[in-house]
């Protein structure tokens, strides 16, 4: 038998170009629009997305209480910033003469109590203040797995390198990761009766847990946020989806293997888009990409006749943005490289 008269020969060329299954996304039910006030909080993939939402002026508020990847301990962030600043004082510890708080991520922390007390409060009231008006919180989920202490039986964000024979190390059930969600969504509605929220499981692998538990773990935050998302007012965006389905080649991830790429952010990004922005804001976004690419470009040759009529097209093109989104800064920086008048 002859190579083309093989079955698998028969298929044709536009299926063979087939080489990945894509994953299709309708557009939300409550779109984004630019102006909408969004909070971002989560595991490190939410600054990655709240890094993008700030790039295209978006106004985002990026993981203001530093990144936490366990829900108990995300959704406890949320209710002391509701509280104003209610944090235990027990939970305060120092580890070679630095203080840290175990709610809290390591960038919290300083060489006095009296300091950290400050940098923690300031962040809550900011998250506060923001959230009264926010119009989306974009929570990321990194693990199900979470560490309690064997003191006192309180879970922590953050072990801050304490040995690990302080803390027992527990698989969170569905029940109490819900229950948990439920009581602060309940005071974000109170405060806030038009917030949406968007959950999503972050696409970082934690093999530190293991491959196998590493599964386990986001499995479990999968149905989790599977029945949140038939809650009125949650909606699932499939991050983890899209990286482990879509994509799924080892291509898309840095050295580690365990972190996305760029490429494989601005992917999901791009994925997002379609979800989440209506036609206006993404006419917006595609203007907004050719300036900043314009405002990306360098010369070695700034006075030339044709750079300086460059920058003075992209600085109409600034001004006309003027109405929309703040772009003073980017204003700015074009005006001080025009030399010609």
């Amino acid at each position: 038998m002859f190579v083309n008269e093989l079955p698998f020969a028969k298929k044709s060329v536009a299926a063979m170009k087939e080489w990945k299954t894509d994953l299709n996304v309708l557009l939300a039910d409550r779109p984004i629009h630019l102006n909408d006030p969004i909070l971002t909080i989560g595991s490190c993939f939410s600054q990655a997305n709240g890094q993008y939402l700030s790039d295209n002026k978006f106004n985002v508020t990026i993981n203001p209480l530093g990144t936490v990847y366990s829900p108990l301990s995300i959704h406890h962030l949320l209710k002391v910033a509701l509280r104003k600043g209610d944090v235990s004082d027990g939970d305060f510890s120092v580890h070679q003469e630095v203080h840290y708080h175990y709610q809290f991520h390591s960038s919290f922390a300083s060489l006095s109590r009296q300091e950290l007390a400050e940098q923690i409060s300031h962040a809550v009231n900011k998250v506060n203040h923001f959230i009264s008006t926010a119009r989306f919180v974009i929570i990321t989920y990194g693990t199900a797995w979470a560490y309690k202490r064997k003191d006192s039986a309180q879970w922590v964000a953050n072990c801050h390198k304490v040995p690990s024979t302080y803390f027992s190390k527990e698989l969170l059930s569905i029940e109490a990761m819900e229950d948990s969600f439920y009581e602060v969504h309940s005071a974000l509605k109170e405060i806030n009766p038009d917030l949406s929220i968007i959950v999503t499981v972050s696409p970082v692998r934690h093999l530190k847990d293991t491959m196998e538990l590493n599964s386990v773990s986001k499995s479990t935050l999968r149905l989790f946020c599977h029945k949140l998302s038939q809650r009125s007012g949650v909606d699932y965006f499939p991050a983890y989806e899209i990286m482990m389905d879509d994509l799924r080649d080892y291509r898309f991830y840095q050295e580690d293997r365990i972190h996305p790429t760029n490429e494989a952010e601005e992917y999901i990004w791009q994925k997002f888009s379609q979800k989440y922005f209506e036609l206006e804001t993404k006419t917006f976004l595609s203007e907004w990409q050719e300036i900043k690419d314009a405002l990306a470009h360098r010369t070695s040759f700034p006075s030339t006749t044709r750079h300086q009529s460059f920058l003075k097209a992209t600085l109409i093109k600034l001004q006309e943005l003027q109405h929309i989104v703040n772009v003073d800064n980017e204003i700015a920086l074009v005006k001080n490289q025009i030399t010609t008048p």
